[in-house]
């Protein structure tokens, strides 16, 4: 079974965590993966960088912009995480952008994502019906899973589709807290996910975007059952070194 799905199956809360390959330092990849499962993360997403992040705010789009000038490519990330699997037993999953993985060619792409061990991939810009003509066989044929986004705007006929075609989790963006508001998600954001919680999707869904402390991972994790955290990682990664990651992570988990 995908290690996706089987941290999925477990009884309990799960935390992913979101950084850019190459960030702070171009070889900090496999170190911060490594202290962040040690810190019992449950799921880590490896940011691939790319020069025109649309899907991404300006926090991560920095980081995307430092990466690429210390020189990372998709080539190297997959030759900096050739022997990950010797150490780092949680799911791993590559976001990125279409784009890079097509110059790459899709299917060596995939095939080299199973080698180094990734589970799957999140593709914002990758259209629902062309996922499904042109390279839903391939994942398949390679196991990785492929995770969808909605948003608070998404219809429910998209939803619906998004949860027939999918086999792991729904990434859920809440759209960020309200302005002003810096003690957690807004109201439209809280009646959002008991909406999503009460269609009853096959699919588990886990919330993105907007989760930098206790109260607004406990309010995402309330009714869904995970929770993305990305730019707030990232700006600590700015300004302290990889071996206090553990700070970050008692600060998000116990307050």
């Amino acid at each position: 079974m995908n290690r996706i799905n089987q941290k999925l199956q477990e009884d309990k809360k799960l935390l992913s965590i979101y950084f850019t390959a190459g960030f702070p330092k171009l070889n900090d990849t496999v170190s911060i993966i490594q202290e962040l499962e040690k810190n019992n993360v449950d799921m880590i997403e490896i940011g691939l960088p790319f020069s025109d992040p649309l899907a991404d705010g300006p926090i991560i789009q920095e980081s995307s912009t430092i990466a690429i000038e210390n020189g990372m490519t998709t080539s190297l990330l997959f030759e900096q995480l050739k022997e990950i699997r010797k150490t780092v037993q949680i799911p791993l999953i590559i976001m990125g952008y279409f784009n890079p993985m097509l110059q790459f060619g899709m299917e060596k792409f995939c095939q080299k994502c199973v080698e180094v061990g990734i589970d799957g991939l999140i593709i914002p810009d990758l259209p629902l019906q062309f996922y499904e003509t042109e390279y839903k066989a391939i994942f398949e044929k390679y196991n990785l899973k492929n995770i969808f986004l909605i948003t608070p705007q998404t219809s429910l006929e998209r939803i619906l589709q998004i949860d027939g075609i999918s086999d792991s989790f729904i990434y859920m963006v809440s759209s960020a807290a309200v302005t002003g508001s810096q003690s957690g998600f807004g109201t439209e954001q809280l009646e959002y996910f008991k909406r999503i919680a009460k269609m009853k999707l096959k699919n588990q869904q886990i919330i993105g975007f907007g989760i930098k402390d206790l109260t607004t991972l406990n309010q995402a994790t309330e009714f869904q059952k995970g929770a993305i955290i990305g730019s707030a990682f990232i700006n600590f990664l700015k300004k302290n070194p990889v071996t206090n990651i553990s700070n970050f992570i008692r600060r998000i988990t116990c307050g």
